[in-house]
């Protein structure tokens, strides 16, 4: 069987974090800082969310991509993985989305 495709982003974006930013993309956004890699996160945050309103099913699974690679660039920038967003989402099955809000605290 094939390794999960997330897994293995995620040992891929593991494996480029010290490679020379001039050879890989992801290097480059671990070089520029968490800033920028937060703000490629946003951009394709909202290139999603364009891309849901339009009728390019094709599209949306690109740009879904596109954000979920820039998400576990940022998780792994932060020593977070995909594993500890699965444990936060598991850990909230069978909540009620409204109660979770509610629980949570405003600063």
């Amino acid at each position: 069987m094939a390794a999960d495709p997330l897994t293995t982003l995620e040992t891929t974006i593991a494996a480029r974090r010290g490679a020379d930013p001039a050879s890989s993309y992801t290097a480059h956004l671990f070089a520029k800082g968490r800033a920028k890699i937060a703000q490629k996160l946003g951009e394709e945050a909202v290139e999603t969310v364009i891309a849901a309103l339009g009728d390019d099913r094709g599209a949306l699974v690109a740009e879904a991509a596109d954000l979920m690679f820039h998400l576990a660039v940022l998780l792994a920038d932060a020593g977070l993985s995909l594993d500890d967003v699965r444990a936060e989402l598991a850990r909230r099955e069978g909540q009620s989305g409204l109660t979770e809000k509610a629980a949570r605290t405003e600063d």
